[in-house]
C-alpha cells in the first residue's frame, strides 16, 4: 500500500483530520517530513496506530496511558503480564469511579425524595443542602 494523505488516514481510522494533528502534537503519531510537493504522506501503519489509540480511549485509557501502552508494545523486555497489570489497574480505577457515581446518585436521590413539596425555593431541601454543604444525604460522597 502506498503512503497516504492525512485525510485518507483520518477517513480509514474513523477520526477527523484534527484528531490526527492533535495526536501529532502529543507525539502519539509521528508527523512525516513535508516534501517539496508540500503534502505530507503517512505510512499505512499510521492507520493501525490511530485505531489502537481510539480503541484504547474507548476503554477509558488516558492519552498518557495510551502512550505508555504503545511504548510497552515495542519494549522487548515487557511481557503480556505487564500489559495485563495495566488493564487490571484500569478496571480497578473504573470500579472506583462507578462506586463514587453510585454514592452521588444515592445522595441526590435522597435529596429528591426530601423535596416532595412544591413550596417556595427558599424551603427547597436540595438547594439548602447545596448551599449549606449539609450532609443531609450521602455521607462521605466524593465531591472531586
Amino acid at each position: 500500500m502506498k503512503d497516504l494523505t492525512i485525510g485518507q488516514v483520518a477517513n480509514a481510522a474513523g477520526v477527523n483530520v484534527e484528531t490526527i494533528r492533535f495526536y501529532e502534537r502529543r507525539e502519539i503519531v509521528k508527523q512525516p517530513e513535508r516534501p517539496p510537493s508540500g503534502f505530507r504522506r503517512y505510512p499505512p501503519e499510521t492507520i493501525a496506530r490511530v485505531r489502537f489509540v481510539r480503541r484504547a480511549k474507548d476503554l477509558g485509557f488516558s492519552l498518557r496511558e495510551i502512550t505508555e501502552l504503545l511504548d510497552l508494545r515495542v519494549d522487548p523486555h515487557v511481557t503480556c503480564e505487564d500489559v495485563r497489570g495495566r488493564a487490571e489497574g484500569k478496571i480497578a480505577s473504573i470500579e472506583g469511579k462507578i462506586a463514587t457515581l453510585q454514592r452521588m446518585r444515592d445522595a441526590l436521590g435522597e435529596l429528591v425524595v426530601a423535596c416532595a413539596t412544591r413550596g417556595k425555593t427558599g424551603e427547597c431541601p436540595i438547594l439548602e443542602a447545596l448551599e449549606d454543604g449539609a450532609e443531609t444525604a450521602g455521607e462521605g460522597v466524593d465531591r472531586s
